[in-house]
């Protein structure tokens, strides 16, 4: 432990050397320096050449600047500011440079004759969350006179007695017209635009402006999504059109599965999407939510196709927060909440219990054991126990805690950002007083991170990103899935009468643990709190550097170069401490002296023993890049891209020789982007990749695609109609994509192997000796290749009524070459193991669309969004062998489908069983399910099993919610729902009495309530009569286990509070928000046996959590 706290510390000193440093080495570097030869050109021409070499965009209101003013200016090397001063002399305009923006406004004309009646206004200017807005043009209508915001968000401007009018404006938001009407202090909170032509888009590579994107490409605000959650991926539910995500475990720490437009491979090991933080393939959940400043999903071939044969499943692309020129801004939030599991399943007691058990095995309890189930007191509760195993094990609430803190600024050469979080949850595990550890799940979580941005020199930036994760998680040593011994199945399945949790003294005191034989099974309660614990720790350390170079003053205008590394080391290491605890079991006898008589079951032992693992990888990425950006005669803007990229990754603590060999990529990527006026986009990009997967002749593949766009709203015969649509966009695209992991964790699948030692031959009439055997293990494929995702995309995009923006695409992919089995070859082809082959096919369609709207009335803001995707999955072909029946092949089928049984009720009576299709799984009875026949032959067998019900990844996901912000309050909601998804319940707890321990058979509540009786009126029954012991026939998949998955959740509510600026004076803040909020809140579902969110099974697993959360977020 010693050794790790050392190493975190050189860690921590080393980032802070490298702020210092980096802070210091530049500050003395000289501001940027331009170029400029223009003759006789609007004033606009020469502000997007300025942006273009010094990367600082213009903000100015068209009232106050002309830029079609014409000007000639030639400059060379020049200062930004000298040509500012020589632009501007002897006008009106003034120019302030702030961060990365000029900011233009008017010189404040000084009316003498209406002086002495000259009055003064002041206020200030938030966003839509109550954050101040730095640099807004602020000016009086139909004057030039005009102020900036200063960083704080305030404004103070004099204005003329006679009154007038305030306009506010700045890039992305809509300008705002405000009388003064004689007041002096008049406050602004600005609404988004709905539609900035000049906004900027991360993509694959780089960045677009909005309007000229012609991809697919999905975008959500991050303060969408901050939960109070341990890992963003359990966020993503209904955030995203394209996105499907769902979290089959409410447990802390553990992560979300998310995939987009669903899955189109069945091969494992190529459905998820890649993730890229700032350029570089890491994982989703390393990065502090507090810390991304934006969040884009690249869906189609054109989004996707630069990233080659790592973009066939769709790409997630995630920027971290940069610092911004200005004084030092901190940022602080804090959060406390309680959690509590949406729902358990609801268990039988020992009443309900002896019932079921008296139904097949008559007798067994008698009415007096039945009445001391309900009535026992003192010692007598060890013999009747009466145990809510569900309710010793887990308490209703457990606690989660989050702090972070950033502080950001800089100057005009080098800016920072540098933060760092800690998370802390706990558990519903309980856990015992008396031992001297933890047995609870404790999940702790410390994030680091520092962005240093230096400009070298006026055209050279130098980025550096160092990022560290640290995670502590402690659990019980006792598995917790559903394996024989885990503590949820113990759970489940452990008879409420079968012992007490422990045994106790006549007070209620403990007296001794209780349990059987550990031949018979365990006590589930001893598995959670006495058997030991576990501590895994996880360390990840990231660093990313980068240089970009303009070439615009050296080669051309619009032409820069970027060089990128970076470093990634992940180390995992586990200690498991485990003991068998001493156990007993009542005799059901008293002793003299009135004390019950126990026997030893176990005799255990208190020591601890210890084991420990790890793991670990480390890898190393190149990149280069060029980009060109340029506009030719005002309306022809020519943009390309060309990179180089290579990775190498190498599993530390592997397990064999081929997997301790480093993992290698090479790769290049190119795109190429053609706008005329602004009305017509092309678009071209294309992947060059190879694999150390394929054999030297397959080893590279090239993945292109291509993309039309059309500005409708740009043409001139839109006037008529922009009052109502003002902006609207289509676009197509078609492209091809490739996936390199088709073999999962296997290698060199080109290669074949030679098993040594295995069989061979005796020699002698009595084999008085021999030699080893050689045999062919896996068989090589040297033509082994890619996945290649074929995708077409159609789109378009609306603004309606300056305020509604709606975004529609359909989809479709078809994937070739998945890598699979020859399923089809049989085994009398002699071949000890199945070869593989590119020969699996899957298509995907389907459709995806989001909404968003944004208005403001009066004081308040009012904002909607919606999101809706639906996507459908067939299996083409996965060389499956031909089957006598055509629906029991996969072949024409949803992906994930199940297959089973159609359940047409239950036999009632003896003549109906005579007079139907023989079932061949075992005897049948009145009260058992009846089967169809699906191929009419008279038998009820495997062969009657077709595609049931929908595939466990919902097909349909969906999100909608609204915010509302007045003076200083503000409302959000959000809900978040699934649709065609199957839930497919099994196991024990709703088999019945299957174990011949009487001990062993937990049921479910809903059994009891609404099982098959004889003579009784069954029509509301939904399960079978009861069995004495495993009933095959009633356990076969079938629609009668079959559930609809549907949800709906109120996914996150919040209300805030933002204090005045007169209470923040006092202690020096500049914003301050308290607000509460709830995750989970209400769930609404037809199936109610668990939460349906856990999906298919028997309900065995920690389920979602809600959360109620109390925050205070504070910056100065």
């Amino acid at each position: 432990m010693k050794k790790g706290f050392n190493t975190s510390k050189r860690r921590l000193y080393l980032f802070v050397v490298v702020i210092f440093c980096t802070t210091n080495i530049f500050a003395s570097f000289k501001p940027q320096k331009i170029t400029l030869n223009f003759d006789s050109v609007p004033l606009e021409r020469v502000f997007k050449e300025v942006s273009k070499q010094s990367n600082l965009n213009f903000a100015y209101s068209s009232d106050l600047v002309d830029t079609k003013r014409v000007v000639s200016i030639k400059m060379r090397n020049t200062e930004v500011e000298t040509v500012l001063k020589t632009l501007f002399e002897n006008t009106d305009i003034t120019y302030k440079i702030l961060n990365d923006k000029i900011f233009l406004s008017g010189k404040e004309k000084v009316d003498f004759k209406a002086q002495q009646k000259a009055r003064t206004i002041k206020g200030r200017v938030l966003d839509e969350n109550g954050e101040p807005i730095v640099g807004a043009n602020i000016w009086v209508k139909e004057t030039t006179n005009g102020v900036i915001t200063d960083v704080d968000g305030y404004y103070t401007i004099s204005y003329s007695s006679q009154g007038g009018v305030l306009v506010i404006s700045f890039l992305g938001y809509k300008q705002i017209e405000e009388p003064i009407n004689n007041r002096t202090e008049i406050n602004f909170k600005m609404e988004p635009s709905t539609e900035s032509l000049d906004e900027v888009v991360v993509v694959g590579y780089g960045s677009q402006r909005k309007e000229s994107i012609v991809g697919s490409i999905s975008t959500v605000s991050m303060n969408d999504l901050k939960l109070p959650v341990a890992k963003l991926s359990t966020s993503l539910a209904g955030q995203l059109a394209g996105v499907v995500a769902v979290s089959r475990s409410g447990e802390p720490g553990e992560a979300g599965d998310f995939y987009i437009r669903g899955i189109s491979s069945f091969n494992a090991a190529s459905q998820k999407p890649l993730v890229l933080v700032d350029g570089i393939e890491r994982s989703l959940d390393s990065v502090d939510p507090e810390d991304i400043e934006t969040f884009s999903i690249l869906k189609d071939a054109t989004a996707t196709a630069v990233y080659g044969v790592r973009g066939a499943n769709g790409v997630m692309l995630i920027t971290t927060r940069k610092g911004k020129e200005g004084k030092p801004l901190i940022s602080a939030r804090a959060e406390f909440g309680v959690v509590s599991p949406t729902q358990l399943p609801k268990m039988v007691n020992s009443v309900q219990f002896a019932e079921m058990v008296n139904e097949v095995r008559p007798n067994t309890y008698s009415p007096e054991t039945i009445e001391k189930y309900m009535t026992a007191t003192g010692l007598e509760r060890n013999l009747y126990p009466n145990v809510d195993w569900l309710g010793e094990l887990f308490s209703d609430v457990a606690t989660n805690q989050k702090v972070s803190l950033s502080v950001s600024g800089g100057g005009t050469i080098a800016r920072y950002f540098i933060s760092g979080s800690f998370y802390n949850e706990g558990s519903i595990y309980k856990t015992d007083a008396s031992n001297d550890y933890n047995t609870s799940i404790n999940y702790k979580r410390y994030n680091f991170r520092t962005n240093v941005d230096v400009n070298v020199t006026s055209s050279t930036v130098l980025d550096v990103s160092l990022s560290n994760l640290y995670e502590v998680k402690n659990s019980p040593a006792a598995s917790r899935d559903d394996s024989y011994t885990g503590i949820w199945t113990l759970a489940f399945k452990t008879s409420p009468n079968a012992y007490p949790a422990y045994y106790m003294n006549e007070d209620g005191s403990f007296d001794r643990l209780a349990g059987q034989l550990a031949n018979q099974g365990w006590n589930p309660y001893n598995q959670l709190m006495h058997s030991g614990y576990s501590q895994h720790f996880y360390n990840s350390a990231q660093a990313n550097i980068g240089v970009t170079q303009d070439l615009g003053n050296l080669i051309t205008p619009g032409l820069k170069a970027n060089i990128r590394f970076a470093w990634d080391a992940y180390n995992n290491t586990s200690i498991t401490r485990t003991k068998t605890p001493q156990t007993w079991l009542a005799t059901g006898n008293y002793n003299p002296d009135g004390s019950l008589d126990y026997y030893e079951t176990q005799r255990g032992s208190e020591t601890l023993a210890y084991s420990q693992g790890g793991s670990g990888s480390r890898s190393i990425y190149l990149e280069a890049s060029v980009t060109y950006d340029r506009i030719f005669n005002e309306k022809h803007r020519i943009g390309a891209l060309f990179l180089y990229n290579q990775r190498e990754k190498t599993i530390l603590w592997a397990g064999s020789s081929r997997a301790a060999m480093p993992y290698k990529t090479q790769g290049i990527a190119g795109r190429i982007t053609y706008a005329y006026d602004d009305k017509y986009f092309v678009e071209g990009n294309f992947g060059y990749n190879g694999s150390e997967n394929f054999s030297p002749g397959n080893r590279f593949g090239i993945f292109p695609s291509v993309a039309l766009g059309w500005m409708v709203s740009n043409e001139s015969f839109w006037e008529p109609i922009r009052p109502y649509v003002d902006m609207l966009k289509i676009r197509g695209s078609y492209g091809l994509v490739g996936n390199d992991q088709i073999g999962g964790n296997r290698r060199f699948i080109y290669e074949g192997t030679i098993l040594t030692g295995v069989g061979g031959q005796n020699f002698g009439d009595q084999g008085q000796s021999g030699g080893s055997g050689v045999r062919e293990g896996d068989i090589a494929n040297p033509n082994v290749g890619w996945e290649t995702a074929h995708k077409t995309n159609i789109g378009a995009e609306f603004v309606l009524f300056e305020s509604l923006k709606i975004q529609a695409d359909y989809f479709k992919e078809n994937r070739t070459g998945i890598f699979v089995q020859r399923a089809s070859l049989p085994g009398i082809a002699g071949n000890t193991s199945i070869p593989w082959s590119n020969v699996g096919e899957m298509k995907n369609q389907g459709f995806d669309s989001s909404l968003e709207y944004g208005r403001k009335v009066g004081n308040c803001y009012l904002s909607g969004r919606a999101n809706f995707t639906y996507n459908n999955s067939l299996v083409i072909n996965n060389d499956e062998p031909a089957y006598k029946w055509p629906y029991q092949g996969a072949s024409g089928h949803k992906y994930g489908q199940e297959w089973g049984l159609i359940c047409e009720g239950f036999f009632e009576s003896e003549e109906e069983i005579r007079n139907s299709a023989i079932q061949q799984f075992g005897e049948v009875r009145p009260g058992d399910f009846k089967y169809s026949d699906i191929n009419g032959d008279g038998i009820v067998n495997d062969e009657d099993q077709v595609p049931i019900g929908n595939p466990g990844l919902p097909q349909i996901s969906y999100g909608f919610g609204g915010s509302l912000s007045w003076n200083s309050f503000d409302f959000s909601f959000f809900f978040q729902g699934v649709a065609k998804t199957s839930i497919f319940a099994r196991g024990n707890a709703l088999y019945g009495i299957t174990s011949s321990d009487i001990k062993a058979n937990g049921m479910f509540e809903d059994l009891y309530l609404r099982r098959w009786q004889e003579g009784r009126d069954n029509t509301d029954a939904v399960y079978p009569r009861l069995s004495d012991g495993a009933n095959t026939n009633n356990q076969q998949k079938s629609t009668a286990r079959m559930y609809d998955g549907s949800y709906m959740r109120l996914k996150n509510v919040e209300i805030g509070y933002t204090l005045p600026k007169e209470w923040l004076k006092k202690i020096y803040s500049r914003n301050l928000r308290i607000y509460v909020s709830a995750v989970n809140l209400l769930t609404f579902s037809k199936f109610d046996l668990w939460d349906p969110e856990l999906g298919s099974g028997q309900g065995m697993g920690y389920p979602p959590n809600r959360i109620f959360n109390v925050g205070l977020n504070i910056s100065f």
